[in-house]
């Protein structure tokens, strides 16, 4: 398989799903003649034309709330967000409108929509553009959030989330635009709702989503190499729906569970795991569970400071270390 960057897997989904399905759109601000900020849909306006690939005013509120009344009436808007952190402009349009249109409706209105664009810290754009939202989102019913964490899985969730019937929030990484992975030339794809097992274990388990399931990644191989520590790394994948078995398997097997996140820590994907494992599998703990998440406080502008908030691969091995004592 050939490797491409998270970022081209992105591009690749798209152009492919624009390909097979004239009802497919891209929206949002610099998409088309830009080529995206982050050149996620470079070379698409050329390849579909300008009523495919659609520049928007800088109003969030107002294009989202134009891709939710579009999706209502068939057609399958991509909606760019240069940062999620903008969502809670359009909070009304995103999560009261197309969450609850399918069940207002009594089933009679889809709301097929996918809004995506990176939602992450660590990049030194300062509180108000490195928020973190998917713990908020997945708290409202009528809608999916996913949080790739590789090329391979961008691709396959992204051309997943298209073809929903309905909103499927869609929550990248600046920092991960550049990594590169093997992605198939044939098509394919990944269910939502699907949790995967990146690495195999038999001493504990993590769990994670996003960049933390790279940094956890990184953090197991030190862990076996320094320690002689067997770690299991549990890639969510999906937020909502949650792929509580997988979850659940990996904590009755190895008996110890770290979970590890960007969120802020107060009311994060984290709070929710823990819930569900001490639910369901508290009979298998062997110790308690412990969490690491971003430092509870807005995103630090200072770069040394704002790496240091996030999970880094030393803060879950010195988290994981003492959660095996």
């Amino acid at each position: 398989m050939p490797l491409i960057t998270y970022r081209e897997a992105i591009r690749h989904a798209l152009a492919e799903e624009l390909h097979r399905d004239p009802n497919v759109v891209v929206m949002g601000e610099e998409v088309a003649q830009f080529n995206g900020a982050y050149k996620v849909t470079e070379g698409l306006l050329e390849k579909f034309g300008p009523q495919r690939i659609v520049d928007t005013p800088i109003s969030e509120a107002g294009f989202i709330g134009m891709g939710i009344g579009a999706s209502m009436l068939g057609i399958r808007p991509v909606m760019e967000l240069m940062f999620w952190s903008f969502y809670s402009v359009a909070f009304d349009q995103i999560l009261n409108n197309a969450a609850n249109v399918r069940y207002m409706s009594g089933g009679l209105i889809n709301c097929p929509i996918v809004i995506r664009g990176p939602a992450n810290g660590g990049t030194n754009v300062g509180a108000t553009h490195s928020h973190t939202p998917e713990n908020i989102c997945a708290n409202h019913p009528g809608v999916k959030v996913v949080c790739p964490a590789t090329a391979y899985d961008a691709k396959g969730l992204l051309k997943s989330a298209i073809r929903d019937n309905d909103p499927v929030f869609f929550f990248e990484n600046t920092i991960l635009y550049g990594d590169k992975g093997e992605v198939p030339t044939e098509e394919y794809l990944i269910p939502l709702g699907l949790a995967d097992v990146k690495r195999t274990g038999t001493d504990l388990t993590i769990v994670a989503h996003g960049r933390a399931v790279i940094n956890s990644l990184a953090a197991a191989e030190l862990l076996q190499k320094e320690h002689d520590i067997s770690v299991e790394v549990v890639d969510l994948r999906t937020i909502r729906p949650l792929d509580e078995e997988t979850v659940l398997a990996s904590v009755r097997k190895t008996h110890r569970v770290l979970l590890v996140d960007e969120n802020k820590p107060f009311c994060g994907v984290g709070a929710q795991l823990s819930y569900l494992i001490q639910e369901k599998a508290f009979d298998d703990l062997d110790a308690p569970i412990k969490r690491v998440s971003a430092l509870d406080a807005p995103a630090i502008y200072s770069p040394p400071l704002e790496a240091e908030q996030l999970p880094t691969p030393q803060r879950i091995l010195k988290a994981a270390i003492e959660l095996l004592r």
